[in-house]
């Protein structure tokens, strides 16, 4: 399996960090291909404007999806952007490592989504959810937390992890056709000492053994929703 993962997290010497070589390790011993994306060692832009392309289509008005589209049908990506996008139509298998900042991704991190998922390449003409340019692709997040796993329950203060990361999980992995494998959570690693860590570094090494038999997230395919208000069928519902 070709596995591609972006790495979101200033500190190379971070358990985000220990948790990306640990990947790395585990997934070369079973036999997989790997390739990272180190975003800050990367110098990664995360800003989606006009260094996007070197094509124009309306150099009066900037409308991003324009631009994608036109810069889609004329090579007309900037470098850094078509070589991520060129790593995602070689993988299997996507992960997005990163510490959960302000309940979301890391600013590079969404930045690199923004920038590199762009329409008429990532999605577009009828392209997503179960119809999506990846369908039959795999993406899983490793993410760590700075609280408890209690404050990230139904009650807890937080609010649930599952409903923090959907927007994630199915608002962007899914809409680009994804088979999305539940997430991998380390919880509040800062406070747990060393053997707690290696604790979650040997579970993570058996969830990624598991990958290929792992069930994804199940969502409700299009043909569940009405076609023009996406409100589930009753027949769906019931």
């Amino acid at each position: 399996m070709k596995v591609f993962i972006v790495f979101a997290h200033p500190e190379p010497k971070s358990f985000n960090g220990a948790l990306l070589l640990h990947a790395v390790e585990t997934l070369e011993a079973a036999g997989h291909e790997v390739v990272v994306s180190d975003l800050h060692a990367m110098g990664w832009n995360p800003v989606s404007d006009r260094a996007n392309f070197t094509t124009v289509a309306n150099a009066d008005y900037l409308k991003l999806q324009d631009e994608e589209i036109h810069a889609s049908k004329n090579d007309g990506f900037a470098a850094d952007v078509k070589a991520e996008m060129e790593k995602l139509f070689w993988c299997d298998f996507l992960i997005l490592q990163f510490p959960l900042w302000w309940f979301g991704l890391p600013a590079i991190m969404k930045g690199w989504a923004d920038r590199v998922l762009a329409c008429g390449v990532a999605y577009g003409g009828g392209k997503w959810y179960d119809r999506g340019v990846f369908s039959g692709k795999k993406a899983m997040l490793s993410l760590t937390t700075g609280g408890p796993s209690t404050s990230f329950s139904s009650d807890g203060l937080s609010g649930e992890i599952n409903a923090l990361l959907n927007p994630i999980n199915h608002g962007i992995l899914r809409f680009c056709g994804f088979d999305v494998l539940p997430p991998y959570v380390v919880w509040a690693p800062a406070r747990i000492g060393d053997d707690g860590r290696q604790e979650y570094l040997d579970a993570f090494s058996a969830r990624l053994q598991a990958i290929e038999t792992t069930e994804a997230i199940r969502y409700p395919s299009l043909d569940d929703y009405e076609p023009k208000t996406f409100v589930l069928k009753k027949d769906s519902v019931d």
